[in-house]
Parts: C-alpha cells; structure tokens; sequence
C-alpha cells in the first residue's frame, strides 16, 4: 500500500506539476573576463571551460549565450597595466568602458552588467586604495573611486552595477554618485553578503587578482559569522541597493535562506570558482554524474531561495534545460 507522499512521484507528468522549484535559462548571469588584443581566448587551466577573452572574442561569445538563451552577463577586466589605485577602472578607455562600449553596440538587447571592484585593476591586488600604516584598504577613499569607476562604466552603457569590494557605506556612496550624473534608473546589484572564502582561489587565476601580500580578512566577511551575514545584506538594502547577492553560494545555503527570510528585495548568488572547479575535476575523475550534480546544485540554490545565479555552468546548464 502506497502512503500519501508516494502516490504524487508515480507518474512523471503529476510530478512536474508539484514540483516547487524551478530552474530556468533566465535565471542565470554569465561571468565574461575581459582583456586587451585581439583574437585571445586564453582557457583557465583551474577552470576548464572558461577563458579570458579579448573584446572581439567577447562579442562573439554575447552570440553565442544569445543563441542559448543567456541573455545577462557580468564584466570582469584584466587591464595591461596596474597600479597602486586601479586607474584603469576609472578610465573611460579603460578595458571595461571599452568591452562595454563594444558589447551594447553588437548587442543592445542583452543586460551587461559590470563587477565593480580595485583588485583587478591594482598592483598589489586589494580592493581599493591602501592605507599605508594599516596596511589594509582605506575605506572613505575608496568608496569616492567606487563612485567615480561606477559613473564611467554607466557612461559606457553598463545596465547594472554590481560593487563586490565589502567597503562599507558602498552603496550608499555609489548611488549618490550615479544619481548625481544623471544614472539615477541604473539598478545595482550589491555583493552584501561576501565571504573572505577559500573557494575564490581559480578566480584569481583567471581574474589575475591574487592579493600580493596578506589576505582580504580585513573587509570581507568571516564564514563563521551568520548574523553578521544577514546585517550586511540588510545594511546593503538600507543604502539603497536594488539586488542583494551571497557569494559563494553552496557552503553558504544557510545564509542564502537566512537573508531570503529577512529581505523582500531579489537575491542573487554567486556559484564561484572553487564551486564550479570542484565539479569539473571531480568530472574528470570519474566520481560523480557531472551533469546531474551541477544541475542538482543549481536547483539547490532555488529552492534555498536566490532569483539569480551568477555561474560559469550557465551554458552547460542551459543546453540540458532546452533539452
């Protein structure tokens, strides 16, 4: 004899109309890294499958995410030249205004959104500006560059901006910035919730923005601390972001549900580099079914309660999704 909960999981059509969670092709955002030349597509060694791009090359993959359905990605650049504050992120021929610009005039029709950070873009690969006896990020005068790089990348066409440096006060300083040059429609997308994580390691490799010296403790967030967690996304929601976003994503399923809880704005996740790594290697290894965890630990994030997820498997996904 069949109990209750049995008899909705015989027939599969009855058990697609009581699923709860879904995943869509909508619900993802695409990294795309940038850097200057032409015709590059560097593939990450840490991070099979992904690359860093020239802008021609970024262009062309913009089609191809179209094709599949992708219409949302997210800027990193990796600038030729570094210094001591990023300048190139506050050029308006830096390497992000310049994807940018080319992007939205091959497609108006996808949302760019841009990552607004220093440790691309600095020579000693911290977020923002050192102060020179702590030895850690000054806050106050990185928080005038966030807003300066944010009306460049605004210029340049950005649809979005999405500040991750954990400065606080960040967007209340950059939404003053837009909307005091005029950007005041421009949504952002706040990383409030980010841990200082040992799952980043890939991205520093593709990114190119391992830090030179210490770590980046100092302002982004101890993983033990979760009521902490849920007063920064809250703080975030204050200063007047749009999105909130925990990141990573598949050690932090506690936090992503905490803040769902709390905050009635869409969240974000980000399923970073560790994460994705983890499964490619483990691919390779012969150990799991890739495309069944993968799509496993994407619905995770739903059902957990993220809108978006910002993930390097969203091609794969989406091509499992159309079917």
């Amino acid at each position: 004899m069949f109990a209750r909960f049995r008899r909705k999981r015989l027939h599969p059509i009855l058990r697609d109309l009581v699923r709860e969670t879904h995943l869509g092709v909508d619900d993802f955002i695409y990294p795309l890294f940038v850097r200057s030349g032409e015709g590059v597509k560097n593939e990450v060694a840490s991070m099979p499958g992904v690359y860093q791009m020239s802008v021609d090359v970024a262009v062309q993959e913009c089609e191809a995410l179209k094709a599949l359905g992708i219409c949302s990605v997210i800027l990193f650049g990796i600038p030729e030249v570094k210094d001591s504050v990023g300048s190139d992120a506050l050029c308006e021929h830096g390497i992000i205004a310049t994807a940018l610009r080319a992007i939205k005039a091959a497609h108006p029709d996808m949302l760019v959104v841009t990552d607004l950070c220093f440790c691309e873009y600095t020579d000693h690969g911290h977020c923002g500006v050192l102060d020179p006896v702590l030895q850690t990020v000054d806050n106050d005068i990185t928080l005038k560059n966030l807003a300066a790089q944010a009306v460049v990348h605004a210029k340049a066409g950005a649809d979005m901006i999405a500040p991750s440096g954990m400065m606080d006060g960040m967007i209340e300083a950059i939404r003053n910035g837009l909307d005091e040059a005029g950007f005041s429609h421009l949504p952002i997308m706040s990383y409030s919730t980010k841990f200082a994580s040992a799952y980043y390691g890939p991205f520093r490799d593709v990114a190119e923005s391992a830090p030179s010296f210490g770590d980046r403790r100092s302002y982004q967030m101890d993983p033990a601390n979760r009521r902490e967690a849920i007063l920064e996304s809250l703080e975030d929601e204050k200063e007047g972001a749009d999105i909130l976003m925990v990141k990573p994503a598949l050690a932090y399923m506690d936090i992503i549900r905490d803040i769902r809880e709390a905050s009635r704005l869409p969240l974000a996740v980000y399923n970073v580099s560790g994460e994705y790594s983890m499964l490619k290697m483990a691919a390779k290894a012969g150990v799991i079914d890739y495309e069944r965890v993968m799509m496993e630990t994407l619905l995770g994030f739903k059902r957990a309660g993220a809108d978006i997820i910002i993930t390097y498997h969203a091609k794969e996904a989406a091509k499992l999704l159309q079917g």
